[in-house]
């Protein structure tokens, strides 16, 4: 049996990490410049955050020690603190009003001053201090946050209040109300609004940034934290638990992925304030497996570092923000050190996790998922019916990270700039003439129950010559007719079901493609993408109405159950985060599309590969389908 992660584990790694970052510091360690690609606000800015990030791991890793600091790592860290803060210094960091991701660092610093302050704040010299007071004051009176940025601000500002130095009330309660306002329910958080007053930017920021950030606010100031934050981070975690494999693997979906591990920090969090629904010993299985599942994967590279990618380096896994810095938000996954050696988390014993139980289908509500795992092979899978991260834009490309119909844990998306034009693997698109994919666009719900979910969305197509396009940049859009999608889950299986809808579906109020977009005449032919899967090698098959492809014992199908005719196999080379080479089975209409036809697929992802499973029957009746199970089960997916 494997052994579970020890607190001497966490500490061991913690030390790892630290140690290995040293010799990438500048002369005072005021900037920690790691190797990797350059983000966008440059090498400057890159140099603070892999200070700030490393830093908050090392506070964490000492207060959890009462102190006790073997490495040396507050000294170290102190006289960066130093240099940094010195406009006189060459080492000194950019201020909050030459790099606006000083900001985000400035979180960080704060956090890590307030758990180690009796043993560096309370040391530093006096003129340090003010510097360091007069670094963060530049966050006083700045706005225009409109997602977990907020936080940054507010957790700056309640450390320089808890210092004697300046902070704003007004910045705080106006943090407040943007932060209520982003609450749709059920413990979760849209990380921002996505523009029309809509809410669906559901990602890792609603746990390890919108749950994470008010609890410390409040612990900084000492004051308790507010009851509904409690609540809400304890039905998160309700929810959020569900969304991690048997083996460790989180949910590949959404931005910020490089961070890896610091998905646990909500974890942490409602166990270091009381506000988790899982036991003691169920939060240290999670924790210890999601992190064993990086380390073992090879996250931590030879030197020690943690490199911009998922399980080893993959640079197309970043956005254009990340640096070499970027990845050690993880350091945040180390929260759970702040918890003393005797805490039940510790010395339980170890429970399973949902995913090792009983199979299982959970709706998630607030992100518009529906989750099944599966036992035998540890795989989560949802259904994506309501997040898609869209911002004032109606129309614009798909992000692979949000609007694909499915994520998992052990299977990600294409990220190739081929995948990005001609999005393919766990998707919906009508073909135009000339075989291109339309894109998913904005999901607009419609149903969500015990085990289905519905959405339509307004098909679009990259403009070949980008014409129309209003700004360097953007691509051209032509629109097409709208699609209503739906997915049924059991187990291994989706059953993926497709209606181009003749009709025009009413537009939200002011936000009408067609007055700024040329539309899309068709034919359209329907094409449904099964899961990528990826590995060193790639096993495919197909036959009339089904196609296969394997790879390190995972396998994804597609099989045709309602108007497909044929199937396939699509191959890449270097466009999957999870292996070299990576395959997509799909199925696909000969004929144009017929307006109010319903067209059905059964998509599998699964470990545990016993050749042509027992198919699910689909009938469709009066705008309604209803799915018959092998056993027995019964699901009525209203498409009206």
């Amino acid at each position: 049996m494997t052994v579970g992660y020890t607190r001497a584990d966490w500490e061991s790694l913690a030390d790892r990490l630290l140690l290995a970052v040293r010799p990438y510091a500048s002369p005072s360690h005021a900037l920690v410049d790691l190797p990797g690609p350059v983000s966008r606000s440059g090498a400057w800015s890159d140099g603070l955050e892999g200070y700030a990030r490393t830093f908050l791991l090392a506070a964490f890793r000492v207060a959890g020690a009462g102190g006790a600091d073997p490495h040396g790592l507050l000294p170290w860290y102190a006289r960066g603190l130093a240099a940094g803060t010195d406009p006189a210094s060459p080492e000194r960091w950019p201020t909050l009003h030459e790099r606006r991701q000083a900001r985000v660092e400035a979180a960080s610093v704060a956090i890590a001053l307030h758990e180690t302050r009796p043993w560096l704040w309370d040391a530093l010299d006096e003129p340090v201090r003010e510097r360091v007071v007069h670094w963060l004051s530049a966050f006083i009176g700045t706005s225009g946050y409109d997602n977990n940025w907020i936080w940054f601000q507010n957790i700056a500002e309640a450390f320089l209040r808890t210092v004697g130095g300046p902070w704003s009330k007004e910045d705080i309660e106006r943090n407040l109300r943007q932060h209520e306002g982003w609450y749709v329910g059920g413990g979760w958080y849209s990380d921002g609004g996505s523009g029309g007053g809509r809410r669906q930017n559901f990602d890792y920021y609603s746990g390890w940034a919108m749950q994470f950030y008010p609890l410390w606010y409040s612990r900084i100031l000492g004051e308790r934290p507010d009851p509904a934050w409690l609540e809400r981070l304890r039905a998160f975690l309700g929810e959020a638990r569900h969304l991690v494999g048997s083996g460790g693997a989180p949910l590949f979906q959404g931005r910020s992925l490089t961070y890896r591990f610091a998905m646990l920090a909500p974890f942490w969090t409602g166990a270091l304030f009381g506000a988790t629904p899982l036991p003691p010993g169920q939060t240290r299985r999670l924790a210890g497996r999601v992190v064993r599942h990086f380390v073992d994967g090879g996250s931590v590279d030879a030197r020690g570092l943690l490199p911009i990618g998922w399980h080893g380096p993959y640079p197309r896994i970043r956005q254009l923000y990340s640096g070499p810095g970027s990845p050690y938000w993880a350091s945040k996954a180390f929260a759970g050190l702040l918890l003393p050696p005797d805490d039940p988390v510790w010395t339980e014993p170890e429970q399973p996790l949902p995913a090792e139980r009983s199979d299982a289908v959970v709706s998630l509500r607030a992100p518009g998922w529906v989750v099944s795992s599966t036992v035998d092979d540890g795989i989560v899978r949802i259904a994506n019916h309501g997040s898609d991260h869209l911002w004032d834009r109606h129309a614009e490309v798909d992000d692979p990270f949000y609007k694909r119909h499915a994520y998992a844990t052990h299977a990600a998306p294409d990220l190739s700039d081929r995948a990005h034009r001609e999005p393919l693997d766990s998707h919906v698109a009508l073909l135009d003439p000339t075989g291109r994919p339309s894109h998913r666009g904005r999901i607009e719900r419609v149903a969500q129950g015990s085990h289905w979910a519905v959405s339509r969305c307004r098909a679009m197509w990259l403009h070949p010559s980008g014409a129309g396009a209003p700004a360097a940049g953007w691509y051209g859009i032509r629109t097409g007719p709208w699609l209503t999608t739906a997915s049924a889950l059991r187990g291994p299986v989706e059953v993926r079901l497709v209606r181009v809808d003749g009709a025009r579906v009413p537009e939200p109020l002011g936000e009408d493609p067609e007055a700024h977009w040329p539309a899309e005449a068709g034919p359209w032919r329907v094409h449904l993408g099964g899961w990528a899967v990826a590995g060193d090698r790639v096993a495919v098959d197909s036959g009339e109405g089904w196609a296969r492809a394997s790879a390190d014992g995972l396998t994804g199908a597609v099989y045709a159950l309602r108007g497909f005719d044929d199937a396939g196999v699509s191959e890449s080379d270097g466009a999957n985060p999870l292996g070299a080479r990576s395959a997509v089975p799909w199925a696909r209409t000969r004929a144009a599309a017929t307006p109010g036809d319903v067209l059905a697929a059964a998509v599998v992802l699964t470990g545990n590969d016993r050749g042509l499973p027992t198919l699910p029957a689909v009938e469709v009746r009066d705008g309604a389908v209803t799915v018959r199970w092998p056993g027995g089960e019964v699901d009525e997916v209203p498409f009206d």
